[in-house]
């Protein structure tokens, strides 16, 4: 299993960003973490495997259950992000779907946390993953969904009310390889991989962050609104920088966070 264009994208724009990433989407990300675990029957002794582990914390909260933790990721950065988080017992390394360096079957369950969105290939990385969880383990991921919720599309509008123009094409997921990011489309996805027993369903909830920790994500690069921030000169990105103030206030509370209405797919399965 090769690895595509896309992945090949995914691996540039994500080097060397842990710390930009951990100080902005971080916890948006974190918010479904306790549901995949749950989805995924993770407690006292389960072998897991958290596949995309970025910055642990997937992997924290599953050593908390008395889980035995390995945590791979990609992205060499989010690995020494994760060893220095994680407690010692959880192993942590380098790797990477549609191709991990584990036996068959080892797992007692998988989980990969808006993972699949980052790779060219999602019918071969759900199938990697039933290839490492034992038979009637439990496999669990996440993605966002399309059409996007709110706290992404302010980003969209933020660059629109800016006059700033999209960024230039950049490799995508090939069409006869991607699903559609819906609860029909990501349990067909999962039903197709020869799983059991297939779960899916939306997440909403309300994400309450720093205006300067939303900002600081894009404005490092993470994320398709940081290709559209670091192409731009800084008179461009001061405009878009007065249009995200703008946009926001509307959003921010008398503590001066933002409140940003979101989603997620969580799907789950079992292995026959």
């Amino acid at each position: 299993m090769a690895t595509t264009a896309f992945d090949e994208h995914e691996r540039r724009r994500w080097a060397g960003r842990a710390a930009a990433f951990d100080g902005s989407f971080a916890l948006l990300c974190a918010h479904p973490a306790r549901s995949l675990l749950d989805a995924a029957g993770v407690g006292v002794g389960s072998r897991l495997l958290d596949v995309g582990t970025g910055s642990g914390t997937v992997a924290a909260l599953a050593c908390a259950r008395g889980a035995c933790v390995v945590a791979v990721d990609a992205e060499p950065s989010m690995v020494d992000l994760a060893r220095r988080r994680l407690p010692d017992a959880a192993q942590v390394r380098l790797a990477a779907l549609p191709r991990l360096p584990f036996d068959t079957g080892r797992f007692d369950a998988a989980v990969a946390n808006f993972v699949i969105n980052h790779v060219g290939d999602p019918a071969a990385a759900i199938t990697e993953l039933r290839r490492v969880v034992r038979s009637a383990g439990r496999i669990a991921v996440t993605t966002w969904p399309h059409p996007p919720p709110q706290a992404q599309r302010l980003w969209g509008e933020v660059f629109a009310a800016a006059g700033v123009a999209p960024a230039a094409p950049v490799p995508t997921v090939d069409p006869d390889r991607n699903f559609p990011r819906t609860v029909q489309g990501l349990a067909g996805l999962l039903d197709a991989a020869g799983l059991a027993d297939v779960r899916c369903a939306t997440i909403t909830w309300v994400h309450r962050t720093d205006p300067e920790a939303w900002w600081s994500g894009p404005a490092n690069g993470i994320s398709g609104p940081g290709l559209v921030m670091e192409a731009q000169p800084p008179a461009v990105l001061a405009r878009i920088r007065a249009a995200y103030d703008e946009l926001t206030a509307a959003y921010r509370g008398a503590d001066g966070l933002l409140a940003l209405p979101t989603a997620a797919l969580l799907a789950s399965a079992s292995v026959p």
